[in-house]
Order: C-alpha cells, then sequence, then structure tokens
C-alpha cells in the first residue's frame, strides 16, 4: 500500500512523553505510536489502539447537538494531545509555518483546496517581491527593514512560462534547448519526486489537464483500443483524456465504487484489467491509476499496476493528490509506470499557479506517436520573470492550476473573526521572522536570477516522509470523527449533520475527505452553498462530485435520491450521473487549529436558521441582495 508499515514509521523514534500506555476500553485512551507490531494479531491491536484513541479525542462528549457546546480551541487541542503525545513530535512542521508561511497567520485563512507540491515559500516570494521593487530604489540603512505584511504583487514571481509549438513525441525523442532554469527545476523535481533521470524523460506541462491530453493526443488508441481509469470522482482532466480517445476509436472504461462505502470494486476491475491467461505481448491500452482519491481519501494498492503491467496495458500513475513524499515508498522502484504526472504550484495559500511534468518511462517512449491533427497546445518552457518576453494575446498565458483553481472558485472574505488561542508555548514575534527573512535572502534570492532554490520542496525534504504521514493521519482522523460527532437536536431519527463518503476512521486514510451537510428533515445543503459561506469565514474548501457509483439492490432505492445529473466544464457535451460534495484536503502546513475552524464552522449548520440568518447579514453588510 501507499503508506509505510506501522513498523516502518517509528523505526528510530521514541516517545518525548516516555512510554505510553494502552487505553483499552478507557476513555482516556493513548495511542502509542513507538509500539512495533510484529504479527497480525498485534497489527491488528495496534490499529484498534489507534480507532479507540481517535474516538476518545473529544471525551467526555461523543455527541454535540449545539455549536455552542463544543469545547475551546484550548481544550480540544488538549485533549487531541492526550490522545496523541507524539503529535508534539511534528511540531517542526509548525515552525517551517510561523517562519516562512506567516501569511497564513496574518490573514486568518485555512487552506483546503491546495492540491499538487508547493515549490516556494511565502517568505521566499516576499523576497524576491521586495527584491524586484528595489531594484528602482536607493537602499537606506538609516530605518529597519519593514515588518513581514502582505504583498500581492502583479509581476509573476521567480519564472513564467511560455507555450512550445511541438508535440510529446517529438520533444521526448529528441529534446530541445533546455536553459539553465529549467534544467535546475527539472533536476530538483525529479530528485524530489524519487524518480531516475537514468529511466525517465520530463516535460514540463502548463496543468494537470495539460499533460493529459498531451499523453491521449499522443498515445496509440487505435492499436491499443481501451482506456481505463480508476477513479470515484470526476476529474476534469481525466474527461479531456477520454475525450480524446474516443476521436481516435479509444474503448472507455472505468473501475466502479461500491454504496455506500465507496470501496472500489477489486473483482470487476480484476477483470476488467484481464484474466492473466492471454498472452503479454498483447497491449490492451492504457491503465490510468491513481494511488490514492484526491477527493474521498480512498487508497488502492501498488500491486494494481503489476496486475496490469502483467496483463499487457501500458500504465500511466496520476500522482497529482500524492502528499509530499509519498513517492518516496517502495512501490514506484518495483512498479516502474510507463507515464507519471504530478503538479506543482507556486506557495501555499498565496499563488496556486504553476506547471504540471509529464514523465515518460524512456523504454517506453516509443510508443507515442505524432497526433494525426495539428500540433497539441501544453508543453511549455520556463522562462525567468525577469526575462520574460512579450506575448501576443493568441498566446498569452493562463497561470492558473486549471483543475484545482475550479474547484476554488469563490473570492475569500477577510472580515471573519475567530477565537485565536496559541497552541504553541512560544509565540514568533514579527522581529524573529523578519530577521530570519534577512538571513536566508541571500541564499533564496540572487541578484542575476541564475540559480532558483525551492524552498517548498525543501521544506517536505526536511520533514520526511515519517513526520508528515504520522501528522496527518491523526489530524484527518480527529477531523473525521470531530465531524461525525455532530447530530441535529430533537431530530426523529436522530440525523447526523454531517455525512462522509469513502474511508472515515482509518489508520491507512488518505489526508482528504468528502461530505455533505444535511438539515435537521434530512436534507442535502447544497455543497457550493456550504464552501460559499466557508468562504465568508476564511476557510477555502472544494467542490468535488463522486461518480461510477455502484448500487447494490439492497440500495438500489438511493440511486434515484442520491444520483444528481452532472456536466464537464472540459468536454462539450459530455454529462454523467454523480452525487456533488464538499471537499477538504489536508497539507504539510495544515495544523490543528485549521481542522478545528473547520470543525466549528460545520458546527454551526446545526441551527436550523443559519443559512438564513447568513444571507439577511450578508445583505445588510453589503446592501444588496446576493444568492447564496
Amino acid at each position: 500500500m501507499l503508506s509505510p508499515p506501522c513498523s516502518g514509521e517509528a523505526s528510530g523514534r521514541s516517545c518525548l512523553h516516555g512510554s505510553c500506555l494502552h487505553g483499552g476500553a478507557s476513555s482516556s485512551s493513548t495511542y502509542d505510536a513507538s509500539s512495533t507490531p510484529k504479527s497480525t494479531e498485534k497489527v491488528n491491536m495496534f490499529r484498534y489502539d489507534f480507532t479507540l484513541a481517535i474516538s476518545s479525542s473529544l471525551h467526555p462528549n461523543t455527541q454535540f447537538t449545539n455549536h455552542e457546546s463544543l469545547p475551546s480551541l484550548h481544550e480540544a487541542f488538549s485533549s487531541f494531545t492526550k490522545s496523541f503525545p507524539q503529535f508534539s513530535q511534528t511540531d517542526q512542521s509548525d515552525l517551517i509555518r510561523a517562519h516562512q508561511y506567516y501569511h497564513l497567520t496574518l490573514s486568518n485563512h485555512v487552506c483546503f483546496d491546495y492540491i499538487g507540491h508547493c515549490l516556494f515559500s511565502y517568505s521566499q516570494s516576499q523576497q524576491q517581491t521586495q527584491y524586484n521593487s528595489s531594484s528602482s530604489q536607493i537602499p537606506s540603512t538609516s530605518s529597519s527593514p519593514p515588518p513581514p505584511q502582505l504583498l500581492h504583487s502583479q509581476e509573476p514571481l521567480f519564472f513564467d512560462i511560455s507555450y512550445k509549438s511541438v508535440n510529446l513525441h517529438t520533444q521526448v525523442l529528441y529534446g530541445g534547448q533546455e536553459s539553465e532554469l529549467e534544467l535546475q527545476m527539472r533536476k530538483r523535481i525529479m530528485d524530489y519526486m524519487n524518480i531516475s533521470e537514468s529511466d525517465y524523460s520530463m516535460v514540463f506541462t502548463a496543468n494537470q489537464s495539460s499533460a493529459f491530453k498531451l499523453l491521449a493526443d499522443s498515445y496509440p488508441f487505435r492499436n491499443n483500443p481501451s482506456l481505463l481509469t480508476v477513479y470515484d470522482y470526476k476529474n476534469e482532466a481525466v474527461d479531456v483524456m477520454k475525450e480524446s480517445s474516443k476521436k481516435k476509436g479509444g474503448r472507455i472504461m472505468s473501475a466502479e465504487f461500491s454504496w455506500p462505502n465507496m470501496r472500489l470494486q477489486s473483482r470487476k476491475l480484476r477483470r476488467r484489467i484481464g484474466n492473466g491467461n492471454q498472452t503479454r505481448k498483447k497491449q490492451r491500452g492504457l491503465f490510468v491509476f491513481p494511488l490514492q482519491s484526491r477527493v474521498t481519501g480512498a487508497r488502492y494498492s501498488y500491486m494494481w499496476m503489476s496486475i496490469a503491467q502483467e496483463n499487457g496495458w501500458h500504465v500511466l500513475l496520476d500522482a497529482c493528490s500524492l502528499g509530499p513524499k509519498d513517492m518516496d515508498t517502495l512501490g514506484l522502484s518495483l512498479f516502474k509506470p510507463d507515464f507519471l504526472i504530478c503538479s506543482f504550484f507556486k506557495v501555499f495559500g498565496e499563488n496556486p499557479s504553476g506547471f504540471g511534468c509529464l514523465f515518460v518511462k524512456k523504454s517506453s517512449a516509443s510508443i507515442l506517436k505524432d497526433p494525426t491533427f495539428a500540433s497539441s497546445t501544453g508543453i511549455v518552457s520556463l522562462v525567468p520573470a525577469s526575462k520574460r518576453p512579450e506575448f501576443s494575446e493568441e498566446y498569452s498565458i493562463s497561470m492558473d492550476m486549471e483543475t484545482d483553481r475550479k474547484q476554488s472558485k469563490f473570492k475569500t472574505s477577510k472580515s471573519h473573526e475567530s477565537e485565536e488561542v496559541s497552541l504553541k508555548k512560544k509565540e514568533h514575534s514579527v522581529s524573529e521572522i523578519t530577521e530570519l527573512d534577512r538571513e536566508e535572502s541571500n541564499q533564496s534570492v540572487k541578484s542575476d536570477n541564475s540559480a532558483i532554490t525551492c524552498k517548498g520542496l525543501d521544506h517536505a525534504d526536511s520533514l520526511g516522509l515519517v513526520l508528515i504521514s504520522r501528522r496527518a493521519r491523526y489530524l484527518i482522523n480527529w477531523l473525521v470523527n470531530a465531524l461525525m460527532s455532530l447530530q441535529h437536536p430533537h431530530s426523529q431519527y436522530g440525523h447526523q449533520l454531517v455525512r462522509i463518503y469513502g474511508p472515515k476512521i482509518e489508520f491507512d486514510r488518505g489526508p482528504s475527505l468528502a461530505f455533505n451537510v444535511f438539515d435537521w428533515k434530512g436534507e442535502k445543503i447544497d455543497p457550493l452553498i456550504v464552501q460559499k459561506l466557508a468562504d465568508r469565514n476564511n476557510i477555502s474548501l472544494s467542490y468535488g462530485i463522486l461518480n461510477h457509483i455502484l448500487f447494490s439492490d439492497k440500495h438500489e432505492e438511493e440511486r434515484e435520491t442520491k444520483l444528481e445529473k452532472c456536466t464537464s466544464d472540459q468536454v462539450e457535451g459530455s454529462s454523467s450521473e454523480g452525487i456533488s460534495v464538499v471537499t477538504a484536503a489536508l497539507g504539510l502546513l495544515t495544523n490543528f487549529e485549521d481542522i478545528y475552524r473547520l470543525w466549528v464552522f460545520v458546527s454551526r449548520f446545526l441551527d436550523a436558521d443559519f443559512v438564513e440568518k447568513e444571507r439577511w447579514r450578508y445583505m445588510a453588510l453589503n446592501q444588496r441582495t446576493v444568492e447564496i
């Protein structure tokens, strides 16, 4: 599986709080991540203790029917750390956030809508902006530097992108002139992703959708007609690939997921891949496989890649939803996919623009063909920001990460007041941050733009897979448990406020979740309304659509009430049935206060009049009627 075994996770680490006792049935259960299970029975007990600790982390209450009855941030964090004392060992992430991404605190903004890998820190981007603006000013030594502030530069930071008129087949086989910036960035990314330059070629693309379309345009679907995908949600980049394959006679197949737990239908997928008895020389087509769902957090075994390869499929690994350092696991070295796609953005919580990357295994490059139509657009060059060329409107660049930004379309309100409680013993003052910035400025900003430092990647490398995955495991499972603890008062049927789709409290779940909010009558509140109200409270959520859902005979009646008609923004005339959901993705910099604030926000829907109150409050503030 994607996650390392728990024994490996804890190797070489000891509990800062001494020996932690397993709580059994006690309400003050404590989870000990330093224990090393060595048998199946002990592994099961180990995971049972984890689940028990999560369940008891909201003690003494297990259900909340009033948003005013929730514990304070300090009380909730205290209970959380009692259940998971080793969470304190992950505070290096908090230090990085305080020094390098202090805009999150200054703006009081919580981001659950970033997918991909962060290239640069906010502090680094501010230094770059200050350097660029200082070039036309006379430097002064008579005054101290200004304190950190939120800067919003209209100029591209670090680099820009320009489109190349070349098809994928030619670019991979023959390459092209590579600038020093591109060379440095390619080497840094391949090192970060743990991908060997001797095995793979890398191509910069405008975004994730461009990478999928480029591959679809060059893949020989006429000879290898099948396209088999494994997604429990509507992925617009994959929709683009499907449309391209259809034009070349491709046959589209999708894995299915059981309602209501959204588990992968393994037997059906196994049959669609093949029975293994046919000759391996026969190329079936392209198997598109994500290691985890970026919407529900469900994780899938690396073995599906091996099974597909054994049955004559070419394999595309979609790594866009993987967390930082997830590629450090052993799976890639054992099951080398033919193609791999990932995406990068500039600054977390500030600048979602960036690029995509398409990796092609060199031994598989020969299968790519020149498109029968005009060269596909999507391959780009990286251009230093200070040397940005002039483009006509026809080739003007949108620096958006298409798919990710479509899911967070609404602007964030900055007016929400929230409880401010420090979770750290020592606050990092403005002067400390300023001093740290001055010390690092010479390393991260070069006057000749000849070198570029990716501090965002450096931070992930410094934390490592074990710390990042452990921290995410604690936070996402606490959030799941907290959301499920909310229940409408005086409800005849005991309606829960929140329904979570996919894995719930699970040791191996991914750091994202899909959920919906329901009113006291059991009717779903439009996810777009939830998203917009969250924006007004400085919380950025995303919107997704679950699809390829298989309803058994037992749940057939729910098909009519649950499924909705959904259309694609990327493919004209494309529609399907699915379930719209709110989605939240936890990242490298997510802390406990972030997930607590989301819990508090969602709990306000326990007030039956919350949506209507927000509508009137917004009208009073803006003196106009606005649809929620």
